[in-house]
């Protein structure tokens, strides 16, 4: 059985997890405090701290680098998904790296900015230290101070996924692939704390997104 090593709010793991729960797999997932990787840190050799990690049989999967989908294309061969197909290739990697820095700037720092609501007591300090360590201290609360524009900047962001699903199912053709996935994550987290809605100027991705977090892929 695989194991899905994650955080419950983390946009990347709902990214795994969803791909996980679309291909009826047996999985279990064991959380982690987000300032506490020791358990990743373990697994992995001392290769790795961030999350997602899969763990199948003695295969420890994770990311290699900062530009990879490693544990989406795992799952993808693992299970034949066909979420990397080649008639895609390269054009899912622009799209991705759109969906992975244009939507899930404002994204994640609107979602961060409520942390207080979701972060358990016990995970605060190491919460706090590792979001000020890498955007500079007092973040969480500008953040809190900015949700006007990053709303803005969000809806912005989602208009060529709006365009997109004028004229098919999906973001990219017939069926779901992995970028349809990886939008759902940023969208997961972005909901997660509850003050959220997607924009009503959004409505074909509002239906997508319901679907999305339901399908299920045939291998």
């Amino acid at each position: 059985m695989i194991e899905l090593i994650q955080f419950p709010w983390s946009n990347f793991c709902a990214v795994a997890r969803r791909i996980l729960e679309a291909s009826g797999a047996d999985f279990k997932i064991t959380n982690v405090p987000n300032g506490e990787r020791s358990l990743v840190w373990k697994i992995t050799g001392g290769k790795y701290y961030g999350v997602p990690v899969l763990r199948d049989g003695r295969k420890v999967i994770f990311e290699s680098g900062d530009d990879t989908q490693d544990v989406a294309r795992y799952l993808d061969r693992r299970f034949k998904l066909g979420l990397f197909p080649k008639n895609l290739a390269g054009i899912q990697d622009v799209v991705w790296r759109h969906i992975e820095d244009a939507v899930e700037t404002p994204e994640f720092k609107l979602s961060d900015s409520h942390w207080r609501e979701y972060v358990p007591k016990a995970d605060t300090l190491g919460f706090v230290r590792h979001k000020e360590r890498k955007f500079g201290r007092g973040c969480l609360d500008r953040w809190a101070g900015e949700r006007k524009q990053l709303l803005a900047q969000f809806e912005s962001a989602l208009a060529p996924y709006e365009a997109m699903l004028a004229t098919r199912p999906w973001l990219l053709d017939e069926r779901p692939r992995f970028v349809d996935f990886d939008l759902y994550g940023m969208f997961y987290n972005f909901l997660w704390s509850g003050h959220y809605a997607i924009p009503q100027s959004r409505p074909r991705l509002r239906e997508w997104y319901g679907r999305v977090s339901k399908v299920k892929l045939a291998a």
